[in-house]
């Protein structure tokens, strides 16, 4: 069900509509990061730098997904149980991946910075 409000405007619904893509894509993509039978993009070198590859995933999907209106329990309950999952997933079911701890924590990281920057962002949307 869709509310019209007085004075929407097109610019506006396109806002609302490009954020919702952003937030799928943004779902899409942390889902194929973190349950892909083998590790997700390239090999750069850098030991560790997958964590921060985790970080972003999982505040980019908190934010986005607070910027489109998902319920903020709903949502961050759901990406903190996600973390964990995911982990377990990688350890004991895709046999190319390995469960890491600190993979976990920087995807708690992740969704507390995103849960922080969407809910502040949301404060100063009139």
């Amino acid at each position: 069900m869709t509310v019209s409000v007085a004075g929407e405007t097109k610019a506006s619904r396109r806002t609302v509509w490009l954020w919702r893509i952003a937030f799928v894509a943004a779902v899409a993509l942390q889902l194929y990061g973190v349950y892909a039978p083998r590790e997700a993009g390239p090999h750069v070198g850098i030991p560790q730098i997958d964590k921060v590859a985790h970080f972003f995933l999982f505040a980019a999907v908190a934010f986005t997904g607070l910027k489109v209106g998902v319920p903020a329990r709903w949502l961050l309950g759901a990406l903190a149980a996600n973390a964990i999952v995911s982990e377990l997933v990688q350890h004991w079911l895709l046999p190319q991946r390995d469960g890491d701890p600190l993979d976990a924590l920087a995807d708690l990281a992740g969704v507390a910075f995103g849960a922080w920057i969407g809910f502040r962002a949301n404060r100063r949307t009139p």
